[in-house]
């Protein structure tokens, strides 16, 4: 009886046991919503598609019978695959060859995530694209809003999922997963009896054979030093000091922004970022590039040494798939090979690059190029002036153009051909190789997408009763350029003016910040966003990005944006600004289906010249030297500071665009430019000695400013205390 009892007793425990185990391996959080956000013409049958709909029903159904194919998998079938927006090389923007998550979800934006299962289609993108995911996807997906409170993660949707399954099986492909990423789901999968799969045999690929593009064949080209201000030899060699210093005996460099810079080469292989696809290696007596042989002319050949390179300072060239056996064979004489991981903007190497180095000899740490490219130096910097001097010298050409244009036929302008004209005013300036980013051009309800991009299917005229926002760039030798300007060409309502006005101040405010070095960059974001909090309104995106030389757009490490949580890798992060550093300031304001607003000027970090402390105190220029709007200015609102500021940097503009415009007999362009940045009466006196004085007139947006200053440098001196 007793030993019954005891049995009885063994088998209740370990019930409990199983039960507690089932319990913690697939319990999920009744707080999220696995089901997605309600979807706008939805179901399909009930409602008018958007013209930039895709039906993808026959795309999910080939993939899913990929994802049940052994030959396909090359191992037992999958029971979900996911497709990320990234090529081999972690790139942000993306051959159209590459653009494989365009493909099966027919969505263009940048970002984003899809997971297809047998039955389910889901996809997650962040704060930019909500508006244009729900519109660009079927109503087959399920769309997460990434930032928000009640949105799964992949990995916690996995769970929820198949919670009660075993042995189910997810594949992805480890080349076009950063290794961070990958590590990622599988440390939070670890406890479900979810596991993540490497498929090597990528199953868009085999699914995509019709008009899928080539790569294009155009050779990369040298970057003479007159615009790099420095040789490739001497960057290589501050590499290999960091690598001394790591103690690493080899790096693994994949980001291709990172390559053209470190080697003083610039190409053709993303549509708008001008570089190479290629892979290096270093170490202390070598240097390895694999790269297609078609891309390296003998110009490229005599800039890095190639012909019969023997020594430590010169590039030996290598075929591009040889990568993969290389690493495999060559780590077996280094000890510690140094992987970059996320940082920024930068997600890091492949899943696949770091599974070919034997997992003791990594070293995962932020690229060392990311902070030297970073911090420009006297040639980049000038470069950097004087192609945002040219491009400020387009885009008045371009807007008083269109202004003029538009006031003789405002029914014949739409926002491809604000897009179009925007282009080719820039390719008109000297040294111009191309635009930054496709150019944003949104009326009205487009407006309040804030990456929208038109095209025949969604285009619109432009009217007279809402906001234009036009978000573009330029690629020159010697710079990269960012703008945003809001326009009207109407009359205004009162909360167009007062949108505009907010975001105005935020920006002057963040703009003529000064601070100490050891200030964190994203402790600046408050500046901007002040006036918008201040009535319960938020941006979803970051206020401000790093910008590169004659190269990437968006160019880690620098970032301001309190929305982003420290990364896991030791050195990046929230950075401190140096001089040197170029970054934008970019807020903004959306109202869904209505109008938007967005202003956009890049800044260069610049010492203050004096300092009452031992502490070095920076501040920032605007290198965009563009004009606001003044209609949709609502003086009332502004204190004496922003007057004071918007008149300086008005003057700046007629001193320095000025005499460009009337050089080149643009005097259409001078005139506008002289209207739109007429002086604004100073009624009150500014104490120079404060950042901004009180407005009786606009408690709203400046009542608080000082406390939020104070809260700023509380928050800088506690967070070094408990560092």
């Amino acid at each position: 009886m007793k030993g019954s009892i005891r049995w009885i007793l063994v088998s209740v425990c370990a019930f409990g046991l199983t039960e507690a185990y089932l319990f913690q391996t697939t319990a999920t959080d009744p707080s999220l919503n696995y089901n997605g956000t309600k979807r706008s013409y939805c179901p399909a049958k009930n409602h008018k598609q958007p013209p930039d709909r895709q039906d993808t029903s026959l795309r999910l159904k080939q993939l899913r019978s990929e994802i049940g194919r052994v030959v396909s998998v090359q191992g037992a079938p999958l029971h979900g695959y996911i497709v990320t927006s990234d090529d081999a090389h972690q790139s942000e923007s993306l051959d159209p060859r590459d653009m494989r998550r365009e493909f099966i979800t027919a969505f263009y934006g940048s970002a984003g995530e899809a997971l297809i299962t047998s039955d389910k289609a889901v996809f997650w993108t962040d704060g930019r694209y909500h508006i244009q995911a729900d519109h660009q996807l079927d109503c087959n997906w399920i769309l997460m809003k990434r930032g928000r409170e009640e949105v799964p993660s992949i990995t916690e949707w996995l769970k929820h999922e198949f919670q009660g399954r075993t042995s189910v099986r997810i594949g992805a492909d480890p080349t076009l997963v950063s290794a961070v990423d990958w590590e990622m789901w599988e440390d939070e999968l670890a406890n479900s009896s979810v596991r993540l799969v490497p498929v090597r045999n990528n199953l868009v690929d085999l699914i995509w054979q019709v008009g899928r593009p080539n790569y294009n064949p155009h050779a990369a080209y040298p970057l003479p030093d007159k615009y790099s201000g420095r040789t490739w030899q001497v960057k290589v060699q501050l590499v290999r000091m960091e690598m001394e210093a790591s103690g690493a005996d080899a790096i693994v460099i994949t980001a291709l922004d990172e390559i053209a810079w470190l080697f003083n080469i610039r190409g053709y292989d993303l549509p708008n970022t001008p570089v190479l696809r290629a892979y290096t290696v270093i170490t202390s007596s070598s240097i390895h590039l694999y790269t297609p042989r078609q891309k390296i002319l003998h110009s490229v050949d005599e800039h890095l040494k190639m012909d019969y390179c023997t020594h430590e300072n010169c590039v030996k060239w290598h075929n591009y798939t040889s990568i993969w056996y290389d690493l495999r064979t060559m780590s077996q004489a280094w000890n510690i090979v140094w992987l970059p991981t996320r940082c920024g903007y930068s997600p890091g190497a492949s899943m696949e690059i770091f599974n070919s180095i034997p997992s003791e000899k990594r070293l995962p740490k932020p690229s060392p190029v990311l902070h030297l490219r970073a911090e420009k130096n006297d040639v980049e910097a000038e470069g950097m002036r004087r192609s945002h001097l040219r491009d400020a010298v387009a885009m008045c050409d371009f807007l008083a153009y269109m202004e003029e244009q538009y006031e003789l036929d405002s029914k014949g302008w739409d926002e491809l051909q604000v897009s179009r004209l925007a282009n080719e005013f820039r390719y008109e300036q000297d040294m111009n190789k191309g635009i930054s980013f496709p150019t944003i051009a949104g009326y009205g309800p487009h407006a309040a997408i804030p990456h929208y991009e038109p095209n025949n299917l969604t285009n619109i005229p432009i009217g007279i009763t809402s906001t234009l926002v036009v978000d573009s760039g330029g690629q020159y030798l010697d710079g990269t350029t960012d703008v945003t300007r809001t326009l009207h060409f109407g009359i205004p309502t009162e909360e167009q003016r007062k949108a505009y006005t907010r975001v105005l101040i935020g920006a002057i405010q963040l703009s003529s910040l000064i601070f100490p070095s050891s200030l964190k960059s994203s402790q600046l974001d408050v500046l901007a966003r002040a006036p918008l909090w201040n009535i319960g309104y938020d941006y979803l995106h970051g206020t401000g990005h790093g910008i590169g030389h004659f190269l990437s757009v968006h160019e880690s490490p620098i970032s301001i944006s309190y929305l982003e949580s420290a990364p896991p890798t030791k050195g990046c992060g929230s950075i401190e600004l140096r001089p040197g550093f170029f970054l934008t300031n970019e807020p903004g304001y959306y109202k869904e289906g209505d109008f938007g607003v967005r202003l956009e000027n890049v800044l260069e970090v610049v010492e203050t010249g004096s300092s009452r402390s031992s502490e070095t105190y920076l501040k920032f220029k605007d290198v965009t030297l563009i004009p606001y709007e003044p209609k949709l200015i609502d003086v009332s609102m502004l204190n004496p500071s922003h007057i004071r500021w918007l008149n300086n940097y008005n003057g700046r503009i007629r001193d320095e665009v000025g005499p460009e415009l009337k050089r080149r007999l643009k005097m259409n362009a001078f005139d506008w430019m002289l209207r739109k940045t007429a002086t604004i009466p100073e009624l009150s006196p500014v104490d120079e000695g404060l950042l901004f004085g009180s407005s009786h007139s606009t408690p709203s947006t400046s009542q608080h400013f000082h406390a939020l200053v104070a809260v700023i440098f509380i928050y800088h001196i506690l967070s070094n205390v408990w560092s």
